[in-house]
Order: structure tokens, then sequence, then C-alpha cells
């Protein structure tokens, strides 16, 4: 085999080979130094020339870029997944169970997805196979997913009891206040569902129901209502989920009677006045429990927070100007209770402001009245007297006349800046009191990131048992990503933006697909390093060379 250049004589037309290269028998041809010789050549081609003359002569390309992964993200999360013992808790639990699915990486996957890229479980098939790379997981099908779910809701007692104590120990977590509250999140369906009974016994409540209250303010669509208890530090260590049409009062005994079954010792629960009751402040001291929580200021002049709000003494002020004072109503009897006056200067002078303001404009309101009569008055005064606003400072006389209620400004200016807290706990200091009340804020905070992060509504599900998987799925990447923030000090849309620069390439070569990570920039190494996480290796996959293959 020899590579010649045929040329025409000067004289003459005959035409004569001249060999510029000899290859040797061909029996033993150097088959590589060929294609070698090709792709040499080919460089100086068009695109399409080189991809038609590759067709021809079926060549295999020793490297072909193929496409890229996320990786940063999943790695990231897979490694606080580990180091929270998330996986070793399912992996002892799935023990019990003989599953042909590797469960623990669905569930992975599915929490993942929550905390990067909120989707439906029928997308995740194409962001598993696709978009990013999740270890031990190259394909989902959607019907393994659900299966994975029903596990996660079948365990979701024993997972949540072993993660909450991993987490408390390994951070040394003060679980001696938890914050509870809840929220709601809607479904836009038509209806509601409807309960299954049986010759009157009711055998399944229907979960997605109207409500009296919606936190997202659309009372006309079903819902659900969530709960979740938080740690001072802002770290959801369980929730619980029911039909849409239970008010707050109704469901202190359930998570008193579930923390119980966690003899977590002292407990004080922080809650607000959604929960006030006297039926939830004797059940929330059951067992040997504590309770701070938010009192209601206008009760009436007889009730006992009003009797505390205006019993004197001297206020103490905290760093922050926040000044407080404590109130002990009903002296040795049973019907002692334990007030704290929390005053905020700053918040009383908005809320001066705010009221001078609106009854500024109820008096030229009432002004405007005096050049109307007839039935454009009557109207005009209905009006007045039952606005949600201004009517609240107008009061009507015996005569049928409108005036400023004097007395209610007064009154309303005694609250101004003020908030009022109970607690059943006589060894906490009623500046430890104050403080704890004042971090309600983590707990607003998990709810606003449970719908703005992680995308908890829509939610694509119909049955309730799927309902309340995809919420403890919720809770798991709130688990996650509240750890992330508090250890690293960023917030979650901070560390995501980082992460999002660490990607994995896919490349073909004669020996099979590599796949190799870009190397990770000084701000990954911090984050890393700080979350005491592992960098994924920069070859996540290599072909078997083909001697080695059986």
């Amino acid at each position: 085999m020899q590579l010649a250049h045929n040329y025409r004589e000067p004289e003459g037309c005959k035409t004569r080979a001249k060999v510029l290269y000899s290859f040797g028998r061909k029996d033993r041809l150097d088959l590589d130094e060929l294609r070698r010789l090709i792709r040499s050549i080919s460089r100086f081609l068009d695109p399409e020339e080189v991809a038609e003359i590759q067709e021809q002569i079926g060549d295999d390309w020793p490297f072909e870029f193929l496409g890229s992964r996320e990786l940063g993200g999943t790695a990231f999360l897979d490694g606080m997944w580990a180091r929270l013992g998330i996986d070793r808790v399912i992996k002892a639990l799935l023990k019990k169970r003989a599953f042909q699915t590797p469960v623990e990486r669905l569930l992975f996957a599915m929490t993942a997805n929550l905390a990067l890229a909120p989707s439906s479980k029928l997308h995740m098939e194409h962001w598993v196979a696709e978009k990013a790379h999740i270890e031990g997981l190259p394909e989902v099908q959607v019907q393994q997913l659900y299966r994975a779910m029903d596990f996660l809701l079948e365990a979701h007692d024993e997972i949540q009891h072993d993660v909450f104590f991993s987490v408390a120990n390994l951070f040394n977590l003060e679980v001696d206040l938890l914050f509870l509250d809840t929220t709601s999140t809607y479904f836009e369906i038509e209806g509601e569902d409807e309960d299954v009974e049986n010759g009157g016994e009711l055998l399944d409540e229907g979960l997605r129901k109207r409500g009296a209250e919606s936190k997202d303010r659309r009372p006309d669509l079903s819902q659900i209502v969530v709960a979740f208890a938080v740690t001072r530090d802002g770290i959801p260590v369980r929730c619980w989920t029911w039909p849409g049409n239970t008010v707050d009062q109704n469901v202190v005994e359930e998570v008193k009677r579930d923390l119980n079954s966690w003899r977590l010792g002292r407990v004080v629960l922080v809650e607000d006045t959604g929960f006030n009751s006297e039926k939830n402040r004797r059940i929330l001291q059951g067992a040997g429990g504590h309770y701070i929580i938010g009192e209601k200021m206008r009760l009436g002049r007889t009730a006992k927070p009003a009797e505390a709000l205006v019993r004197g003494g001297r206020y103490q002020t905290l760093e922050s100007g926040l000044k407080f004072k404590e109130v002990v109503v009903g002296g040795d009897s049973e019907a002692r209770r334990r007030f704290i006056v929390a005053l905020n200067p700053a918040e009383a002078e908005r809320d001066r402001k705010k009221r001078d303001d609106i009854v500024a404009e109820a008096t030229r309101r009432l002004d405007a009245l005096k050049q109307l009569e007839g039935e454009p008055h009557e109207k005009a005064a209905c009006a007045l007297r039952s606005h949600a606003v201004f009517g609240r400072y107008i009061h009507q006389t015996k005569t049928g006349k409108l005036r400023l209620d004097r007395e209610k400004i007064k009154a309303e200016e005694r609250l101004d800046g003020k908030f009022l807290i109970s607690t059943s706990d006589d060894g906490l200091s009623a500046r430890d009191v104050v403080l704890g009340y004042k971090q309600l804020a983590a707990i607003e905070r998990v709810f606003r990131d449970l719908k703005h992060v992680v995308d908890i509504r829509p939610i694509r599900h119909r049955l309730p048992e799927r309902i309340r998987a995809h919420v403890l799925l919720c809770w798991l990447a709130m688990l996650l990503i509240r750890v992330a923030e508090n250890e690293s000090g960023r917030t979650w849309f901070q560390i995501k933006k980082a992460l999002d620069k660490l990607q994995v390439g896919i490349h073909r070569t004669r020996s099979g697909e590599v796949w190799q990570a870009n190397n990770p920039n000084d701000e990954l190494n911090e984050l890393f390093e700080i979350l005491k996480l592992k960098i994924p290796p920069r070859i996540l996959s290599l072909p078997i060379p083909r001697g080695d293959r059986v």
C-alpha cells in the first residue's frame, strides 16, 4: 500500500505515478496511522465534508463531545444527605423490606429536584436522564418514584424520628425551644375531596378541603394545612399534614403527642396567637412540657391579657432597643398566669403615624357628610360606618349622628408597638421568653421558602397518600437547604449560583464514554470545605480497556 501522486510528463501524453509514502504490506497495515493521516488532512476541509468522509469510511473518531450534566448541586446535596445521616436512616429501614428498586437513591433524587429545579415527577424522568448527574441513578421511571413515595409515607414516623436525632447530635442543636406554626397551600381544582363513610362511620377523611382561613388568601379553593416544628436555628425537624378545613386550635394535641413520643425531655413550644386557647394551653403543659404563646390584646377589659396590659411596671431594654416587662396575673391561685409585655418603640411610631392618617381621613369624610341630605346622606353614612378601615374609629350617637370615637382612639394609642406573650415556664427569664417569641420569624421564613424555593405548589397529586409524601419530600429539601445556609452563612440562591459552575462533560472515545468534570474554582472549594464535604473527582467514569474486557 502506497500513497502515490499521478502526474503527466512535460513531453508526451503519458502519465506516471510518483510514490510519496509507502505504508507496507496490506496484511500488515497500521490502520491507526491511516486514520491519523485522514484526520490531519481533514482539518483543512469544511465540517460538512468531514462528516461526509467520516460516514463514507466508517471511521470511529477517538474523541467527540456529547454533552454535559449538572454536577455541583446534586453532588453538594448528596454530600449533605450522607453527612446528615439520611441515607443511613433510609437504608436501615429498607433492610426490613425486599425492594428491587434503589429507593434511597430515588428519594434523594426527588429531594434534590425540589431543592434545585422543582418539577413534576413525570418530568423527573428527563431531569435524571438528561440534565443532572446523580451518583448511582442513571435513569428513573415515574412508577419507581411513586413506589418510593409510598415507602416514605409508610416509614415517615421512623424516618423523621431518626433524622431528627441524627441532625440534633451532629450539630448539637438546642431543642429545648421548638417553634410551631401552620400554613396552607391550595389546589386549583373544582370542589373538594369527599369523605368516605360506611354506615355512618368515617373511614377516610378527604384531604383537599376548603378552609375558613386561607394563608394564601384563596378561600374559594380547596387546600391542605401544613405544620412545621422548627428549632431556634430555623431547622425544620418535623412536619404534619391535615385536611384544609382544620383550624390551628385543633392541631396542638396531635403535635404534642408526636413530640412526646420522641422523649425529648424539657421542651417549650413557641406558638403564635392562632393556637391560643385554654384547652391548647393545658395540652402544651402535659407531660412536663411548657409553652410560649402570643396573646390577643383586644379581648375586653375583664380578660387577663387586658389586665396585664394596664398593670404598671418598669421596662427593661434589649440591645436591639426592644423593651419588655413582666406581669403576673392571678397571684398564687391555680388561675395564675405569667405575661410579658413587649414594646417596640420604632413600631409604636409607625402605628401612631398610620392611625393619625386614618383618623384625618375619617374626619374629612365626616365633614363631607354635612353637605349631603336625604338618601345620598344615608348611603354615605352607612358606607362610612361599615368601612373596614375608617369605621373602626367612628361611632353612632343615640340621635343617629356619626362622631369620632375618641375612647377607641385612646385605647389604640395604649397598644402602639406592643405585643403580649404568656408562658407557663417559670424557669425562663423574661428576656429569654421575648427573644424566643421573636424567633418565630425563623418558621415564617421556612414557610416562605417552602412556597418560593422548593415550590410546594402546584402539588401535582390527587391521592391523599401522595400529597402527604410530597410534603415530606419538601421537608427533607428544606432540611438540607437550611443546614447549608446556617453552616455557610449564605442564602440558598447564592449557594446554587456557585454550584451551577460545576459541570461534568461527556466525551466519546474509541474505548467508550469518559465523564470528566471541570476544575472547581476557589469559591466552590471553600463552600465544600465549610460544609465538610468532598469535592467530586474529576473523572466520574472511564471505559474499560478492550484488553481487560471479559
